[in-house]
């Protein structure tokens, strides 16, 4: 099961991270020297190979390799590695989520290539570079097995986060919204800190599966400070994930920054939030029952399903009166964190156990159909300058291809069969309906229902709409091929949510690759 310190030999563990590293230090010298005449896409298009070459390398952890004699992709059984004294794991937990980042990252480098301006953007090769070291920290954050390792990850994620949603200096809307972020987010990554130092505290170890044995077997002796380390750590990754009543800053962030940067906000920043909260609250707190009056774990989950439904329903009711795109898929990636907390808030029990499988799926559904959704308002941006809800008006009649394309996203976000929506809703549905949350699976339907509002809104402007701009809707080949590839996806997991489901269950092992013992 690995090393306790990190050997030399381990190293070859870490090439993921470590070639993130160092492309990301080779492209920083390389755009210092680079003469101005020669176009900043050539930081885009090495960035965008550094992504794809670190994600073979975690296909290789994974196991996953190419027999040339069948001509197919293998699958062979890997076992978890954990490294630097148990704080960092190499198990299909990381992988499979490192996989999906990556994967996302590198689509949203793609579609900006030839879009992205320095006149919007005065630092483009910047620009291109600095998803590096923040992909790096989601993945830090899915390898965590410990809480200094976790905050490393988080805190690298969150201040490239800031800086990148700062990078339209000459816009009023983006210098807000990247204050009101780095303020925000600041107080937030406080409060997770001071919510670790409770379990540190009361453990004397920052390792997560040190500190659940702790708890389980001392947890009668501070009951309260335990309920108080939960709260902290639920306020803090509440805001960065937006879920209600931590999401104000959604709205105004991801109007204020560049589309690319407010698509990698809504699906990898969002997705590394909600993966580690998966691993802390099962690593953590699973099993921590004092006493029949303290029944510490039900209460954990009973919280979680209230913050569920309670994202649910404010992120599709505040959907209902916008009309800037970007402000309503903020609220809509609002209610999407509800629905991804539903899977986390419904316990491992005999008659469920499949909540990773459930969470996983719909995390890839939503990555793909937001990132698709972005790529077709940026289409919308250049070539018009709107990003309003009526900027799609009569948008068929210029762009009906474009104009097709979102209306299966849409169609897809909504949750309507047959698409990867809406098996990722159903499965969540029913893991909820398993569990006896009928509750739960009640406001689940009547927020999904709801949100048919708002997005056909979309729909409705596209076909229904005359029209009102004759600017014609130029895309540009990479924009063009990351809708139909999201959309391509997003009907083909649709149509065989077996290719997705099947892959984790071959990978997946509850045992050791989530719980850590």
């Amino acid at each position: 099961m690995g090393q306790q310190g990190l050997q030399f030999s381990d190293v070859m563990y870490l090439a993921p991270e470590l070639t993130l590293v160092i492309a990301a230090i080779v492209l920083t010298i390389i755009d210092m020297f680079l003469p101005k005449r020669v176009g900043r896409d050539l930081l885009g298009w090495l960035t965008f190979g550094s992504l794809l070459l670190t994600m073979i390398l975690v296909m290789m952890q994974l196991g996953l390799g190419f027999d040339f004699s069948s001509f197919s992709f293998v699958q062979s059984q890997q076992e978890p590695i954990q490294l630097l004294s148990l704080s960092y794991r190499i198990d299909a937990f990381a992988g499979l989520l490192k996989l999906l980042f990556l994967g996302g990252t590198a689509l949203i480098v793609f579609m900006s290539l030839g879009s992205v301006k320095e006149d919007d953007i005065p630092h483009v090769g910047e620009y291109y570079y600095f998803f590096l070291p923040a992909v790096l920290g989601a993945m830090v954050m899915a390898s965590s097995g410990d809480l200094i390792t976790l905050f490393i990850g988080l805190e690298l994620l969150s201040i490239t986060s800031y800086i990148m949603v700062g990078m339209r200096k000459n816009h009023k809307f983006s210098n807000e919204a990247a204050f009101k972020y780095i303020v925000q987010g600041g107080i937030a990554s406080a409060i997770i800190l001071y919510g670790m130092s409770f379990l540190y505290g009361m453990s004397g170890s920052t390792n997560i599966t040190e500190i659940n044995a702790s708890l389980i077997k001392n947890g009668a002796s501070f009951p309260a400070l335990i309920y108080v380390a939960f709260f902290l750590l639920i306020a803090g990754f509440g805001f960065k994930i937006a879920a209600a009543p931590f999401h104000t800053w959604a709205a105004d962030v991801y109007q204020g920054a560049s589309t690319p940067v407010t698509t990698f906000l809504a699906v990898v920043s969002k997705g590394a939030g909600v993966a580690i909260l998966f691993r802390l609250i099962y690593g953590i707190f699973l099993g921590v029952k004092p006493s029949e009056e303290l029944p510490i774990t039900e209460d954990v989950f009973f919280t979680l399903s209230v913050l569920a439904a309670i994202t649910m329903i404010v992120g599709n009711l505040l959907a209902l009166k916008q009309s800037n795109a970007k402000r309503l898929l903020a609220y809509s990636g609002v209610a999407n964190a509800g629905y991804l907390l539903v899977p986390i808030a419904t316990q491992f029990g005999l008659v469920h156990y499949s909540n990773f499988n459930e969470f996983f799926y719909y995390l890839f559904a939503y990555t793909f159909m937001n990132i698709g959704a972005f790529a077709v308002l940026m289409i919308l941006e250049n070539s018009t300058g709107s990003d309003k809800v009526n900027g799609f008006a009569g948008f068929y009649y210029r762009a009906p291809w474009t104009a097709a394309a979102m209306a299966l996203l849409i169609l897809s976000l909504a949750g309507i069969p047959v698409t990867g929506g809406f098996f990722g809703k159903l499965f969540i549905l029913m893991g909820a309906m398993e569990t006896q949350k009928y509750w739960l699976a009640a406001i689940m339907i009547g927020t999904s229902v709801i949100s048919f509002y708002y997005y056909f809104g979309i729909i409705r402007q596209m076909f229904m709409r005359s029209d009102i701009d004759s600017k014609v809707i130029k895309v540009t080949v990479p924009l063009g091929i990351t809708v139909w590839l999201c959309v391509a996806v997003t009907v083909i997991i649709g149509f065989f949510p077996q290719l997705v489901l099947g892959y984790i269950q071959n990978v997946f092992r509850l045992s050791k690759d989530l719980f850590m013992g």
